[in-house]
């Protein structure tokens, strides 16, 4: 059992795209060799000193962490800082660290789906949808002799992509007529005579960045010296993936009652899992998100209640009328997706995986008041 690094980070990437970071983010592979064979994956939220030590004394190839750790540059890896122990300590043990950060929040399943299914939610949707790439409907109309080679040229180049498809494409048969005027060079037909053409119209999605390229493929593979055509721009729909989730939970339950089983279905920790609201509040729809999740309060109004970690106490207190709260630490809301990952991870390369279960959370103590 094992695979290259590169085939490993190849399936990560395809798990959770790059490109659906956040532009601040630093995700990806920080150090490793690709060419190096990975046999065993530790997977961890924080790539801490404790961390690298376990990877190290579990024979780990790699460690794969939700946390990076460099979210800004850096003028020195010293192994006198945190952060250049762990590299240092990571090269010496030839065991590579990779980051899905906020990647991974957006993906489905993504670190916000783990935190829906401790509560069996059901008919999960996204707080914040992350709108579909962008796409133009490119209709054609094109005889019927040449529509093979048209239709082979626009899917070549980008055309006719609908998600795990390709030349996607639909057609339906009709009469084209033309007249060609002085100056044209028909393909078919004759100066001054109106044809009557048994044609094809010819319809496909293009992503908007392949435009110019499809249009170019057009062109040249079309036999008219003419071709007639319509690019229309399709307005942005929201995806399945994006930031949170919300959901419908099995049965009703009370906020106080809810407070007590994400106590309970949550890795323990010193922060524990606070509410805000009444707690005999009935509890149907619960919104989730995994991290710190105050940007999405807005977002979160459709619920009866929101669960997410760091939330600051100005925008708890401004939190939409009606919208009662579950804050719980950081770490113990996105450690539930690395089981997530690492069964995914499995599914496309021959790899084994282990879950660190050392708590991270900076919190390692708690008291509550006495007189509460």
């Amino acid at each position: 059992m094992s695979a290259r690094l590169a085939d490993v980070t190849a399936a990560l990437d395809a798990l959770y795209p790059p490109e659906h970071a956040e532009p601040w983010d630093a995700v990806g592979l920080v150090c490793g060799d690709p060419d190096a064979p990975v046999e065993r994956v530790l997977l961890a939220v924080d790539p801490v000193e404790a961390v690298v030590s376990e990877a190290l004394d579990r024979g780990c190839q790699l460690l794969l962490t939700h946390h990076p750790l460099w979210l800004q540059g850096t003028t020195t890896m010293a192994a006198t800082t945190p952060k250049g122990r762990a590299v240092h300590a990571l090269v010496r043990g030839g065991c590579g660290l990779f980051v899905a950060h906020t990647n991974a929040d957006v993906a489905r399943p993504g670190v916000s789906d783990a935190l829906a299914a401790l509560f069996d939610l059901g008919e999960t949707a996204p707080l914040q949808p992350l709108a579909q790439p962008a796409l133009d409907k490119l209709v054609i109309f094109v005889p019927l002799d040449a529509l093979d080679r048209v239709r082979d040229a626009l899917t070549a180049a980008g055309a006719g992509a609908l998600g795990a498809y390709d030349r996607c494409t639909w057609s339906s048969q009709g009469t084209g007529t033309f007249r060609p005027l002085p100056g044209a060079h028909p393909a078919v037909g004759e100066l001054g005579r109106t044809e009557h053409v048994a044609e094809a119209r010819l319809e496909l999605v293009v992503p908007t960045v392949r435009r110019a390229a499809v249009l170019a493929a057009l062109h040249a593979a079309h036999p008219y010296e003419v071709p007639a055509y319509d690019v229309l721009q399709r307005a942005p729909l929201p995806g399945d993936l994006g930031l949170g989730r919300i959901g419908l939970l099995p049965s009703p339950t009370t906020l106080g009652e809810l407070v007590a089983t994400a106590a309970k279905v949550l890795p323990p920790t010193a922060w524990g899992v606070r509410g805000s609201g009444d707690p005999a509040k009935i509890i149907r729809r619960l919104a989730v998100c995994g991290g710190s999740g105050d940007s999405l309060l807005a977002q979160a109004a459709g619920a009866d209640v929101y669960l997410t970690a760091d939330l600051r106490h100005h925008p708890a207190s401004e939190a939409p009328a009606g919208l009662a709260l579950l804050d719980a630490a950081h770490w113990a809301t996105e450690w539930p997706w690395l089981a997530s990952a690492a069964t995914c991870l499995t599914r496309l390369v021959d790899v084994e995986t282990v879950v660190s279960t050392l708590c991270t959370d900076p919190w390692t103590t708690a008291s509550r008041s006495p007189r509460l």
